[in-house]
């Protein structure tokens, strides 16, 4: 009652009780007067309904029997006994005037991380509902709260919605029984609502400190001493925090990947640490399956219809099962003018882009579109600190205790992209400490390469934890490396074998051996290696000949990939300046200092060529880039 009401006089006015539906009989005294709804009438009286679970009687000698109820009316009334049994006496009153106070169930909350010891208890949750999906049963509702998210089933008729005025981003309360099912534990709903004003503010608050608390990062230091890996740190970190919030607050993230080892030996450490993080936040056993794909993308940037495919899942997922629209997470691809269509695409429709990446960027055309961009060259430095070297980072700041099952990558991620950083020796000691040596992480190089190629568009998520040892089988792993590495070292011989003959050379301007192969018509097609591949073995091949600086270039009718040692290739700036001199050649593409590849049109290839070579024969020659790799 409030202080106006004392200064109107109104305390003296009788005071009756409007019950929460989910109010019990604990939450009743005799004495009171409630609110209440006629649910039967019979010859002793009348039934009345004071909450969904609290009804009595009000017998036919405490009223006038002149008096006419029916069904539904709404009457006050007087609880005058509460017997033994538990049964409720009520009379009826009619006071002329009167207040009304809103009382709620007193209940005890109960955290959602905790059902698992509650089977068979009636519970109670308060939280976010950060999913609704509708099944051919029950509605599932997964409810988020400061500890984690817990699947509400609520039944109405087979396959009908059920609480259809609940939506995604609602603070509710639900009650119910804990149910096991199948490994999940889930509530199966007696009662749902959604809660406004303070309620819903006091539930918010708390969600809220406890999910900016939860999203904070795991505190680690760096594997190996870098300075330059060090400064990078704190983009990382942004980068985790996002992730770990996206987790927590039931978002999926589609993870999108350069489909070579780079990519791989950086996809699958964060494939890895996301599934145990979103393990630990939610008690579907299917979530992992739920929230996270992993994606392998062919060409070195996000493409249009990489990105209409991604867009179109997701909205057929917010469609049919409720989700939320997903995180896109850009792992060794994603820095470069190229990515712009796709992600002007998802901004559309408010979808966050995050990217980790070394490739050369534009950072100006991409940061409009992107919440975290994480890349060397920002920061002064280059290619040579890889994508998988930053994401095993990455990894171990998701989740706890990750080291050890990671120590190796960092060095087969180095192997794979040719880095000639100062600090792959310590990424190699690390990984003999670990024991591997530096051959067999050769091999794996060459055995992620080799399935990549087999596995096109498919992550082959099992099949390459096995070929990197990252939540594989440690035994077959020893055995089945060697394997591919040999059937990849043989299907290279076969190839070189057929394309050596018909590689063309000439010594350019600036003293570099310039190495020239058309892969479309000297190569087999359509098997392993692929085009890229193919030029790159024959550019170490040369390498290790001739000791020198040597370029090479394998073309196809509308491509070209390039390769050079010795020499510093701007390729990105090779490209803007094609597309200036030659209108009408479409000329597109990217890369590294000494890697890259370019597209365009298949009439202008012998002008595109010609004007490629001559940018190549005024490169700075660099003996920093010039050192033939080991094999």
């Amino acid at each position: 009652m409030t202080a106006t009401d004392a200064a109107d006089g109104t305390e003296d006015r009788p005071v009756v009780v409007r019950l929460h539906s989910a109010c019990t009989a604990q939450d009743v005294s005799a004495g009171e007067h409630y609110h209440a709804t006629v649910n039967g009438v019979v010859e002793y009286g009348v039934f009345v309904d004071v909450s969904e679970n609290v009804s009595g009687l009000v017998h036919e000698s405490t009223f006038d029997g002149d008096r006419d109820l029916e069904v539904d009316d709404d009457v006050v009334v007087h609880l005058t006994e509460i017997r033994e049994n538990g049964d409720l006496s009520f009379e009826l009153a009619e006071p002329e005037e009167y207040e009304t106070e809103e009382r709620a169930h007193d209940y005890e909350r109960v955290a959602a991380g905790t059902v698992d010891e509650r089977v068979g208890d009636t519970v109670h949750v308060e939280g976010e509902v950060v999913q609704i999906k509708q099944t051919s049963g029950p509605t599932i509702f997964q409810v988020r709260d400061e500890t984690i998210a817990v699947p509400c089933t609520a039944f109405e008729e087979a396959g009908v919605r059920a609480y259809p005025e609940v939506e995604i981003g609602d603070v509710v309360h639900v009650e119910g029984e804990v149910e096991e099912r199948d490994g999940t534990y889930q509530v199966e709903v007696s009662t749902l609502d959604v809660l406004d004003g303070e309620a819903a503010a006091t539930v918010s608050d708390r969600l809220d400190a406890a999910l900016a608390e939860r999203s904070e990062p795991i505190d680690v230091d760096p594997l190996v001493d870098w300075p330059a890996l060090a400064e990078m740190m704190p983009g990382l970190e942004s980068v985790a925090r996002e992730l770990r919030r996206a987790v927590l607050e039931g978002r999926p993230i589609r993870m999108r990947h350069h489909a070579d080892g780079d990519g791989m030996c950086a996809s699958v450490p964060v494939q890895y640490a996301l599934e145990k993080f979103i393990e630990d936040a939610h008690q579907d056993v299917d979530a992992p399956r739920h929230l996270l794909r992993r994606l392998p993308s062919k060409a070195p940037y996000y493409e249009m219809e990489d990105a209409t495919r991604d867009l179109n899942f997701a909205l057929e997922d917010e469609a049919r099962h409720g989700q939320k629209l997903p995180l896109v997470l850009m792992l060794d691809n994603g820095s470069t003018e190229e990515d712009t269509p796709a992600y002007e695409t998802l901004d559309h429709y408010d979808i966050p882009i995050v990217v980790v990446d070394h490739h050369h960027p534009d950072p100006e055309a991409v940061e409009p579109f992107v919440d975290e961009h994480v890349n060397p060259y920002l920061h002064g430095e280059d290619y040579r600190i890889t994508t998988g070297m930053l994401c095993v980072e990455l990894a171990r700041m998701i989740y706890p205790g990750l080291t050890e099952e990671l120590e190796h990558v960092p060095a087969v991620a180095g192997l794979s992209d040719r880095s000639k950083a100062d600090e792959m020796e310590d990424y190699l000691d690390l990984a003999r400490d670990a024991g591997y040596d530096e051959s067999f992480l050769q091999e794996i190089s060459e055995a992620l390469d080799y399935e990549a190629y087999m596995l096109r568009y498919d992550p082959g998520t099992h099949l390459i934890n096995d070929v990197l040892n990252v939540d594989g089988d440690g035994d077959r792993h020893r055995n089945l490396v060697p394997f591919l590495a040999d059937r990849a070292e043989a299907d290279v011989e076969e190839q070189l074998d057929a394309a050596m003959p018909h590689v063309e050379h000439e010594r350019v301007a600036n003293g570099a051996n310039l190495y020239r192969i058309d892969v479309e018509n000297h190569a087999h097609r359509f098997t392993y290696p692929a085009p890229g591949k193919t030029t790159g073995e024959i550019h170490d091949r040369k390498v290790e000949e001739t000791g020198e600086p040597v370029i090479t270039i394998g073309y196809g009718p509308d491509f070209a990939v390039l390769r050079s040692d010795g020499v510093r290739l701007d390729i990105p700036t090779m490209v803007e300046d094609l597309n200036e001199e030659l209108p009408g050649a479409g000329v597109s593409g990217g890369g590294h200092l000494v890697v890259g590849s370019i597209r365009f049109v298949p009439g202008m290839r012998e002008e595109v060529l010609d004007a490629l070579i001559e940018k190549m024969a005024d490169a700075e020659l660099d003996e920093e880039l010039h050192s033939a790799p080991k094999r």
